[in-house]
């Protein structure tokens, strides 16, 4: 008989509910504009991409939704990731707080409308891709760790044919493409400083990953590029 899936702690849940709900509505809250479209473009895409991506998770893989939840809690944390974890979320939160601050300021809004739609195509990509990759890997933590009790191997499936690293590349790209559709050129600055922040991150978590994971680095010869193909 099958063990039953395991479950997420309430607390756990309100957690996420909390920061996905803030997150969404910040660029507006901070505007403090109603009128102000791209804002609740923008929250409603990030509330339906978490409603299904959570969902697909859940029904597919409950494990890694447990796994995910817990983040920081677990043991066997690489110590700089307790730092740049929480300071690579933050520079999610800076970019749609500063683009809620340069509307709410009257800031300059250069961008036209063919390149809002760009920049919205691109959000959607990256939102794709990052889910395409949990799905495809079920040690898809929001740490970085060797997860050891749950048989961690070397995923090569799906967007990881690419590079080695696909859920980074996910998110610089939506979030870079941020301040574009937001029409908020100030929030370029904490886009970059998120740039900056994932390079480090995926280097220091590849390099962990070639000294501990078996398979790994096999797997980096035939994939050669961490973030961007055909770049680095």
């Amino acid at each position: 008989m099958d063990a039953p899936p395991p479950k997420i702690p309430l607390s756990g849940i309100i957690r996420m509910l909390f920061v996905i709900l803030l997150f969404s509505f910040l660029p507006l809250l901070v505007s403090g504009r109603r009128d102000w479209w791209e804002g609740w473009a923008y929250a409603l895409l990030i509330l339906l991409h978490f409603i299904a991506s959570r969902a697909l998770l859940i029904r597919y893989n409950p494990d890694l939704a447990l796994e995910r939840s817990r983040s920081l809690a677990h043991t066997g944390v690489k110590p700089w990731d307790r730092i740049l974890a929480p300071v690579m979320a933050l520079g999610g939160t800076l970019i749609a707080a500063s683009a809620g601050l340069g509307v709410r300021f009257g800031a300059e809004a250069p961008f036209s409308p063919p390149v809002q739609a760009m920049a919205f195509l691109l959000i959607l990509f990256g939102l794709v891709i990052g889910t395409w990759a949990m799905m495809k890997n079920c040690f898809f933590s929001g740490v970085v760790r060797i997860q050891t009790e749950r048989g961690h191997t070397v995923v090569t499936a799906g967007p990881y044919t690419w590079v080695r690293h696909p859920g980074y590349s996910a998110t610089l790209l939506s979030f870079i493409a941020l301040p574009f559709f937001l029409n908020a050129p100030v929030a370029l600055l904490s886009a970059g400083f998120l740039l900056v922040i994932s390079i480090l991150r995926t280097s220091m978590e590849d390099a962990a990953l070639m000294e501990e994971l078996p398979g790994y680095q096999e797997y980096s010869r035939t994939v050669r590029y961490r973030l961007v193909p055909g770049v680095w």
